[in-house]
């Protein structure tokens, strides 16, 4: 308040703009202090202005200096005329001056806080750019040093508190920082540039709670759109995408025509899975600017999100015209292609990228990227069930990057085991646990396999040795799972309580109350299991795999046909190419007699799907009621294959009898209803 009434008084001081003009005939002062004070910052600052107006002449530099000396003296409250006097000094380039005269004040009157915040200020300016990384810790220490005397003798002097908390965190010094910017906040409770800082340090330390509790104060106490998008960032820090969407909504109705709130406010509306609200911002900002690629590529993912492939399509190529060498643009095609159910199309869009992108050398965050896309590269392989090439490609990982060798060895396991190639599995999993004996991934994945050969108390206490007692979410699905394949449903149930206990999140809650409803289901308690999927569709109402698994089961007690249609199909419509809800599609089809429509549900299924026994089970199933029993035969033998690969523990002995009888069946009718061969004469 004091500066801009000092500030004020500049613009009516015509007086002193035509003394600045005179010789220097030292008019009388003001008898009031405070008035000597005025008088002379007025002068000081004309003749500032004109000794940057003249390159500093050295006339124009003495004069300032002596009114703004005098303003102090009549004033030692104004902290801010240091700051002027520091800032003449330095523009002047009389820095050693004004070391030098600070220094002798300071002999002359070792209480003189002006000459600290002199120096202090003097030797901030010195520290260099944090940002290049050029700190002078000497100056450092010596700016600290300077505030740290002055609040030990005016402990009320806030701007002093700010630079010691500004000060410690540029020499990460996080403690001190926090301590600085708290004496601050009691000083002024409100104070913006201490809730900033105290927010920054905060950040650092990865405490985003009482980040975000800094930045909520800032916007709550005086909102403006620059304190709510750091409040939003602070949130997306915090992969809060809900609350962060909400602080840029409130932006945005302070500043409605930034594009940037409104870019900002699209993400994470999206990034919130508000795909409807993302879609209006998106389009209504591709319409005021079409040419930015960024836009276009964001509605392609959002109307894939959607399934509305041709629209889709139709973004994805406007994106592509803009910028055709936009990495994210051409991964958004691999994305959309594979969503289409076009994998062999999705793999060679990503061998084309990889191909294109290939160096000797990378830098780090192209190794990350390069590593990322590798590894999905090999996934989709895995998808395309072409096993082989995914294991090819996943062996890859480790060259480019020695640190991911125990995620490479994980994602081949589980290729091996997908391909129930089980004895190659195990090779593999024996060797990664020698070289990688604590890694937590080749342990879940390795306690899996021993689970799918029916080692399971092997699984169960490789399991055990990674939870070493404590609560890790994670480990008891994993240990769930493995009581799964073991049908032990008491101790499964077991680690679901505690898994579920330890899930934070509706995402995590999900998977638990999924698995305890797929458990109960197995056990054939199926009006509990009804209830579990039904909690899942509660919090999500769009869990494809939650819709599928409960309309299979009621088709395949053959009990509320029509819903269990209806369930399945919304399933398809969130993932149209997943072979298992194609089989269950075509499982409704057939309960609902509906044949010719169950036999393209089935196949499509075998398409994407070509090591699962039930698929060609159902399909036998329905070639029998269409009478074709030669394909309905062909159909049981390959089921009967698939269940003698398929790993121990998912072997079941009852399934297999029920396809036995029903083969057997089959070839006797087929033999009864076979024309005789006409005997000789």
């Amino acid at each position: 308040m004091r500066r801009c009434f000092y500030s004020a008084l500049i613009s009516l001081s015509l007086s002193a703009a035509l003394l600045a003009q005179q010789p220097a005939a030292k008019p009388a002062e003001p008898q009031d202090p405070r008035a000597t004070a005025y008088y002379n910052f007025a002068m000081g600052h004309m003749y500032a202005e004109l000794a940057a107006s003249y390159g500093y002449r050295s006339e124009y530099v003495d004069k300032a200096i002596q009114h703004y000396k005098a303003a102090m003296q009549a004033d030692p409250s104004a902290g801010f005329l240091s700051e002027e006097l520091t800032d003449l000094y330095m523009q002047a380039g009389k820095l050693r001056d004004a070391v030098l005269e600070a220094e002798d004040m300071l002999k002359r009157d070792p209480e003189n806080l002006d000459a600290r915040r002199m120096l202090g200020r003097i030797y901030s300016r010195m520290i260099g750019n944090q940002q290049q990384g050029r700190i002078d810790e000497n100056m450092l220490r010596s700016a600290i040093e300077q505030y740290q005397k002055i609040v030990a003798k005016d402990e009320k002097d806030l701007d002093s508190w700010l630079m010691i908390g500004r000060l410690s965190k540029i020499g990460q010094d996080s403690v001190e920082s926090e301590k600085a910017y708290k004496k601050a906040l009691e000083i002024e409770p409100n104070n913006e540039f201490a809730l900033t800082g105290l927010a920054l340090v905060y950040s650092d330390l990865g405490d985003n709670t009482r980040a975000l509790e800094m930045w909520r104060r800032l916007s709550d106490s005086n909102p403006d759109p620059r304190k709510l998008r750091a409040l939003a960032n602070a949130y997306e820090q915090a992969r809060d995408y809900r609350n962060a969407a909400n602080a840029l909504k409130r932006a945005m109705e302070l500043d409605p025509k930034n594009p940037e709130i409104k870019k900002n406010l699209a993400e994470d509306l999206l990034l919130s899975d508000d795909a409807e609200g993302a879609l209006k911002l998106y389009t209504e900002l591709a319409a005021t600017d079409p040419k930015d690629a960024q836009l276009w590529v964001r509605l392609s993912q959002i109307y894939r999100q959607k399934r509305d492939f041709v629209k889709a399509r139709d973004a994805q190529r406007r994106a592509l015209e803009l910028a055709p060498d936009n990495l994210e643009i051409r991964y958004n095609d691999v994305n959309l292609l594979e969503a289409e159910g076009k994998y062999a199309e999705a793999i060679t869009a990503l061998k084309n990228i990889l191909s294109s992108t290939e160096r000797k050398t990378y830098a780090t965050p192209e190794q990350a990227n390069r590593l990322i896309l590798v590894e999905r590269l090999g996934l989709l392989y895995r998808a395309n069930e072409q096993y082989g090439e995914a294991v090819q490609i996943f062996e890859q990982m480790p060259q480019l990057d020695p640190d991911s060798g125990a995620r490479s060895a994980a994602q081949i396991i589980d290729t091996w085991r997908q391909a129930k190639e089980l004895t190659k599995a195990q090779q593999v999993a024996d060797a990664a646990i020698q070289k990688y004996p604590d890694n937590r991934t080749v342990r879940l994945v390795r306690a899996q396999l021993l689970a799918d050969v029916g080692r399971t108390d092997d699984a169960i206490e490789s399991l055990r040795k990674v939870l070493g007692g404590k609560d890790d979410r994670e480990t008891h699905l994993a240990l769930a799972q493995v009581y799964d394949k073991a049908k032990r449903y008491n101790e499964m149930a077991a680690s679901l309580d505690a898994a579920e206990k330890l899930s934070a999140s509706d995402d995590e809650k999900e998977t638990v109350l999924f698995m305890r409803g797929a458990m109960y289901e197995k056990q054939k308690q199926f009006e509990k299991s009804e209830t579990e999927f039904r909690k899942v569709l509660k919090i999500n109402p769009e869990n494809a795999s939650a819709l599928n698994y409960l309309g299979y089961m009621l088709a395949d007690q053959n009990r509320r046909l029509d819903e269990a249609h209806k369930l399945i199909s919304r399933a398809l419509e969130l993932d149209p190419t997943n072979g298992a809800f194609l089989d269950s599609l075509g499982w409704a089809n057939f309960r609902l007699g509906r044949y010719a429509e169950a036999e393209e549900n089935l196949l499509a299924a075998i398409s994407r799907s070509s090591r699962d026994p039930v698929v060609y089970d159902h399909l036998a199933d329905v070639y029998a009621k269409q009478g074709k029993l030669k394909d309905a035969i062909a159909q049981w033998e390959r089921s009967l294959k698939e269940w003698e690969a398929s790993p121990k523990a998912d072997y079941d002995a009852t399934e297999v009898a029920k396809v036995n009888k029903k083969l057997e069946g089959a070839r006797v009718r087929l033999a009864h209803e076979s024309p005789k061969p006409a005997q000789r004469r």
